[in-house]
């Protein structure tokens, strides 16, 4: 039964109880009336009502009618109104809410509307005056959390600072990429779930080894240590290979005398600069390996050397043995020389290896080298058109000394006057070609050229024109075009792949993942303008109490919230409709972070009901190939891990994830609040409280409709929206919202 059809009957019963009272009275006093009669004043009084009764009955209950729906305005204009104005009252009080209350009900109550109305617009211009006042006042300070979000993100070390109970304060941006890249989660979730405002740095390290690192600071602390830290060295998930260093975050308001011991031992938090040194711990053994094989393999040939030629030189070893010892001293020299080859070989790769390329431009690439070969040589140089879209993987500054030093030769000894600069795709490579008119070279004075060190720049002592395209893993090659009279230096280069050109040409797209490539259109805008500054750090989280109350006895302003939502096949799970998205946000401290998101689709197996696909949009087309949901609540899962979930009619979406948890090998048993129910529990005079009427009643825009990220972050800022609102009927804790959900009538709703 509907809700209103729930309320429908209630308001016929409403209107019809004053019928069953009136009619209950009438039988009861003709019945007295009847009494007191004797038996012949009776017979007649029957005698004269019989033929009368249908019409005195017709006419009690038109009577009957008519005082029930006198009585039920009543109700709405003497108690539902103010009941409603109240509700809606508070809601503005509260700041849950905007705008006006619009009249309704009596003269006297919407009299009340306007005067509160006027209250309101009186506060809204004291607020904007303080508003105003607070923002020139911090205009500072804002400077300052701007700045300290540019370095946080753009800060090449990476950084994670934590309260004392592990959980996560701050970390910028490269902290969060180096445990998505190493994460043994599955792609493309990455690390996501590892790193994270209020998440827990136990995630990524033994609580034991934080502990004694944290002891080992507070001991240096005992002992006078100004600037005291602690390093060690361990593993994180995915088999990274991590230096660790730790400093304190000590309390700023620390009122304590400097000389007492609490003092001098007391922080709230401590600050982690990670560095992966994982690639360098395995470069370092393989070269330690190379170097005691090399070691030991001399050592064992030197002393077959050394007894061979001791040996042949006695006067009494006849010439077969000198022929063997002899034979002892060329194998001994040939291992030798082997090793020493093979040991060389290792180590030109190691520096190929090390050697660091970024992603460039091949345009800006030309234009550079353009000009630093006009301003040092005196020469012309043409460059043909490059395609914008055409991007390098090199060191541009030995790559830009190799080409200088190859024009320098042709100006100084051909007097070459005129160069080109050519750059063009090639399958998995690109070519660079360098290309003069008329002259050809001779390949004695190619190969001089290329192997001779560069006479320009710092390089110049050690670097040969071979050595830089070796270390980018390339080629370069002399070539004639007779029909054209053109001879070239061709260069053969590495290009990026189509991920990492891609995330160059459009900065920031490398952040968004593989998920949003296959996101509705309806969803795009679901995060809002806010996202451009990403929120890498809340320095609230100190004064948190962290797990020191048990949860239900938590605020609700302090849970650390996962709100989720999904898009099905169906509206019936027990006939075989499936999930075919998750979308999550994560609030903690009482703040939406958009930056925290989750949203995956699903390939359901089955078809999609056309009813749902004109609701969300997602056809079978576009979830064909996209992980099951055995690989999808798992990662759902650990997302959401220590936390409470939220949903707008949670039961119906918990029934999807109850009935795929088995499949999927997960339990979600963390408490759920359902922002219907305390809706109800907060406005239950309202006529609705689907998400659209919370919505527009709290103030809330909705964006990204009926996609499950997009309905996702606007239930997190309803819930946020109604936590003032509970608090002021007396809901404060999270039990106590539980409670309160469940003593609604909603409540009763089951799937």
């Amino acid at each position: 039964m509907t809700p209103q059809t729930r309320r429908a009957i209630g308001a016929l019963g409403f209107a019809l109880a004053p019928a069953l009272v009136l009619a209950a009275w009438t039988i009861g006093a003709g019945a007295f009336f009847a009494w007191t009669l004797d038996p012949d004043e009776r017979a007649l009084l029957m005698r004269w009502l019989a033929p009368r009764a249908a019409m005195l009955l017709f006419l009690g209950l038109l009577l009957a009618l008519a005082l029930g729906l006198v009585a039920r305005a009543a109700w709405e204009r003497r108690i539902a109104a103010p009941a409603r104005l109240a509700e809606r009252a508070q809601a503005l009080l509260a700041g849950a809410a905007e705008g006006e209350i619009e009249p309704d009900g009596s003269a006297q109550n919407r009299a009340l509307a306007s005067a509160f109305n006027a209250l309101v617009r009186q506060r809204g211009e004291m607020r904007a005056d303080i508003e105003r006042r607070v923002r020139d006042a911090s205009r500072e300070i804002e400077r300052q959390r701007s700045r300290l979000a540019a370095l946080m993100t753009e800060l090449a070390q990476s950084v994670v600072v934590c309260n004392l109970d592990g959980r996560i304060l701050l970390y910028n941006h490269r902290a969060l990429e180096q445990f998505r890249g190493r994460s043994d989660a599955p792609a493309p979730h990455g690390g996501s779930a590892l790193i994270g405002l209020g998440r827990s740095i136990h995630e990524v390290f033994d609580p034991a080894l934080i502990a004694h690192a944290l002891q080992t600071i507070r001991l240096r602390m005992q002992r006078g240590d100004e600037h005291p830290s602690a390093q060690f060295l361990t593993t994180a998930r995915g088999g990274m290979l991590l230096r660790a260093h730790m400093v304190p975050v000590r309390d700023a308001d620390d009122t304590q005398s400097a000389s007492s011991e609490s003092s001098t031992t007391k922080f709230g938090g401590y600050l982690l600069m990670l560095e992966d040194v994982t690639e360098p711990f395995a470069d370092a053994s393989l070269r330690d390996r190379t170097m005691h094989e090399l070691i030991e393999g001399t050592r064992a040939s030197l002393g077959n050397l050394q007894a061979a030629v001791e040996m042949i030189d006695y006067p009494d070893v006849d010439d077969a043995t000198r022929e063997r010892l002899r034979a002892v001293i060329r194998d001994e020299v040939h291992r030798m020389g082997a090793r020493l080859h093979d040991a060389a070989a290792r180590d030109v790769q190691a520096q190929k290896t090390r050697w660091p390329l970024e992603d460039m431009a091949g345009a800006d690439l030309l234009a550079a080298v353009r000009e630093r070969i006009e301003s040092s040589l005196h020469c012309r140089v043409d460059a043909d058109a490059v395609d914008a879209a055409l991007w390098l993987k090199v060191d541009s500054f030995s790559l830009l000394q190799a080409l200088v030093h190859l024009a320098a030769r042709l100006v100084d000894e051909y007097a070459v006057r005129v160069l080109r600069l050519r750059l063009a795709p090639a399958g998995a490579r690109a070519h660079l070609d360098l290309v003069w008119q008329g002259l050809a070279l001779s390949t004695e004075t190619v190969t001089a050229w290329e192997t001779d060190s560069m006479r320009s720049g710092p390089l110049s002592s050690s670097l040969t024109v071979r050595d830089v395209l070796e270390r980018h893993d390339g080629e370069i090659w002399y070539q004639r075009d007779r029909a054209r009279h053109e001879s070239l230096f061709r260069l053969l280069l590495p290009i990026p792949d189509a991920s990492t050109a891609h995330a160059q040409r459009e900065p920031g797209a490398g952040a968004r993942g593989a998920a949003d490539s296959a996101r509705p259109a309806a969803s795009s805008d679901a995060r809002g303008p806010q996202e451009s500054r990403p929120e890498y750090y809340d320095f609230d989280l100190f004064r948190d109490a962290g797990p020191t109350r048990a949860l239900a006895d938590r605020a609700l302003a302090e849970l650390t919230c996962t709100v989720f939502d999904t898009e099905t096949t169906g509206l019936d799970p027990s006939r075989g409709d499936r999930i075919v998205q998750i979308g999550a946000a994560r609030i903690v401290a009482g703040k939406l972070r958009r930056n925290e998101c989750f949203e995956r689709l699903v390939d359901p197996q089955r078809a999609v009901s056309a009813a749902s696909v004109a609701i969300h949009g997602l056809d079978a087309a576009m979830l064909a190939g996209q992980p099951s949901i055995a690989q999808v609540l798992p990662l759902f899962h650990a997302f959401a891990r220590d936390s409470v979930l939220v949903g707008h009619n949670a039961a119906f979406d918990m029934r999807f994830l109850r009935e795929a948890e088995a499949e999927a090998g997960v339990v979600f048993d963390q408490p759920v609040l359902d922002t219907l129910l305390l809706s109800a529990h907060v406005h239950p005079q309202q006529p609705s409280h689907s998400l659209e009427a919370l919505a527009a009643r709290l103030g809330v825009a909705l964006s990204g409709r009926h996609s499950a990220l997009g309905d996702a972050l606007v239930t997190a800022e309803i819930f946020l929206k109604l936590v003032p609102l509970l608090e002021a009927r007396g809901v404060r804790t999270l039990q106590q919202a539980l409670d309160a959900a469940q003593q609604t009538w909603h409540a009763r709703l089951r799937y």
